[in-house]
């Protein structure tokens, strides 16, 4: 999953919305840095990215993506995924996806002094062009592929995932419709999680 859904299923506590976030960036012995709660935070990240990964529907996803992007269908499909619940937010929560949004870049800055490094710029970028809600549109997944396509070490056609979502946007749609209940019910079984 992308960030939309990793502070989403984080729940409202800020140490676990701060782990989710910072995980990708925290690598060996860094973990050591943090609170017991951000470290249930980071376990809690890389919990659903491994659930994630093994889930069938998420691989079937993957499949039909993997002839036109090769190794980086896994993240385009959690881009993918991240805009259908940024699309259909009403379905999965009772806040305001303005609010939600806002109240989770508050949140993160709050621990500038202990982000990771590369946490504290895609913060930055993040917040500025409000990636969060952006996602929800085909202008915003545009914009984030254009960028991530621009960072990739090897040729990802990223800036053409937009196409691929356009063309199977029913059956993507029910892909996820699919596979998000089972993250939720994964998440609730498995952390504890003030909402």
């Amino acid at each position: 999953m992308n960030y939309l859904a990793h502070l989403f299923l984080a729940g409202t506590h800020p140490e676990i919305i701060l782990g989710n976030f910072i995980a990708d960036h925290v690598k060996g012995s860094d973990i050591l840095k943090y609170s017991d709660t951000i470290r249930k935070g980071i376990s809690m990240h890389r919990a659903i990215d491994s659930f994630t990964d093994q889930h069938p529907v998420v691989k079937q996803s993957i499949t039909r993506l993997r002839a036109d992007f090769r190794k980086y269908a896994g993240v385009i499909v959690d881009m993918y995924y991240d805009h259908y619940l940024s699309a259909h937010w009403d379905e999965y929560s009772l806040q305001n996806l303005n609010d939600f949004t806002k109240t989770r870049y508050d949140i993160l800055n709050t621990f500038q002094s202990i982000l990771p490094a590369r946490s504290s710029r895609l913060l930055f970028y993040m917040e500025k062009q409000n990636w969060l809600l952006s996602y929800g549109s085909f202008d915003g997944m545009q914009q984030a592929f254009n960028g991530m396509s621009r960072r990739t070490t090897f040729e990802s056609k990223m800036e053409l995932a937009v196409v691929n979502l356009r063309a199977g946007y029913p059956e993507f749609r029910q892909e996820f419709r699919q596979f998000f209940p089972d993250l939720q019910s994964f998440v609730q079984n498995n952390f504890e999680i003030q909402s």
